[in-house]
């Protein structure tokens, strides 16, 4: 990264053309330059050509940073993950996400910054460093219930989109999955199944879409006549450590049981550990569902039963949520690949549940 002193960078034998010098070139003014490579049509084709010859010939770049100053735009993107870096680079679901922002901000030439914040006070840096209008908007994800920096953002009046909600009435904008729904039917496709007592590995309380799979849980129950005993209940952290321990207490308080809904795969994995060590197998003594349909799914022994949530298309219409908040995305071709919400219908692009798909395989 270069450094720039005393308010202005000299220019040296290595650097670039000018767009100065693009002007002499083509004969014309520094501001007809500017225009052409802005694709303004306030320019005539004879200009045009000679303007994008002299661009060909002296092999000019744009100043990328200084046309978006100028336009009062960063175009930057930030991408605020409030975890540590140990859960950020084990768990699928955030490259996956990941992947699909940078995907949709790619088309649309904004340049994406992630942020691990771990503290308050990190959190309150990042808030100033948005306020001095540094980014253009914020995508976060993996939001808690009591995260204020949605809040901090909005009263600042920088565009936010969440990935996922905070609670049921969330007053920003979010993408989110039907996180009930989907633990609904896992929950119901055991019982199809014949099993007898399921359990659920529990997401933290403190995060909307753990208490909705989980509310997921028990509507199927109800659904079903069977009664809701809380001692099948048990809470995870969305690691496999976390399903470990869930797991265990579980088969200490009901040894009976013949069935486990996860609420994510990874926790699943380590339900899977729990039971082989408890000298079960899965899934002729215990069935075993789990939530996200990642990669850990597809790779278990044997493969997990799983309900999908699109993580990639999430991350993708987060983006676009957001470029369009910014006036920066222009509906085309994509348009037509948006999936069709669960929720926010009528127009309404800033609140958007994404629907949720079982996919059964061996584990159950």
């Amino acid at each position: 990264m270069a450094a720039v002193r005393g308010g202005r960078a000299r220019r040296t034998a290595q650097s670039g053309p000018t767009l100065e010098e693009v002007a002499r070139r083509a004969g014309v003014g520094r501001g007809t330059v500017s225009r052409v490579i802005n694709g303004s049509p306030r320019v005539s084709d004879r200009t045009r050509a000679a303007v994008e010859n002299a661009v060909a010939e002296l092999g000019y770049v744009p100043n990328r940073v200084a046309r978006a100053l100028a336009a009062g735009s960063a175009d930057t993107v930030a991408l605020v993950v409030p975890e540590p870096e140990s859960r950020f680079f084990t768990e699928p679901y955030f490259p996956a996400i990941v992947q699909g922002i940078s995907s949709e901000l790619a088309d649309a030439d904004m340049q994406l910054l992630l942020t691990l914040l771990h503290s308050r006070q990190e959190r309150d840096r990042f808030a100033q460093y948005a306020a001095a209008h540094r980014i253009d908007g914020v995508l976060l994800v993996s939001v808690h219930a009591d995260h204020t920096l949605p809040d901090l953002l909005v009263r600042s009046e920088i565009p936010a989109v969440l990935g996922g909600r905070r609670r049921a009435a969330e007053p920003v904008p979010y993408v989110d999955c039907d996180n009930t729904g989907g633990a609904r039917s896992a929950v119901a496709h055991l019982l199809a199944r014949g099993r007898g007592t399921i359990a659920t590995v529990a997401g933290p309380e403190d995060v909307y879409a753990a208490r909705c799979r989980t509310d997921g849980y028990r509507e199927a129950l109800r659904e079903a006549d069977r009664p809701l005993d809380e001692a099948l209940l048990a809470c995870g952290d969305f690691t496999e450590e976390g399903g470990d321990r869930a797991m265990r207490q579980l088969l200490e308080r009901t040894p009976g049981l013949d069935a486990v809904f996860c609420a994510s795969d990874v926790m699943a994995a380590g339900a899977r550990r729990a039971l082989r060590a408890a000298g079960r197998s899965v899934p002729d003594d215990v069935a075993l569902v789990g939530f996200d349909d990642s990669v850990v799914a597809r790779h278990m022994d044997p493969p997990l039963t799983t309900v999908r949530q699109p993580i990639a298309d999430m991350g993708r219409e987060m983006a676009r949520v957001l470029l369009e908040l910014l006036g920066k995305w222009t509906p085309g071709t994509a348009a037509a690949a948006r999936p069709a919400p669960v929720e926010g219908r009528g127009g309404d692009r800033r609140h958007r549940v994404l629907p949720t798909e079982l996919i059964p395989r061996a584990s159950s």
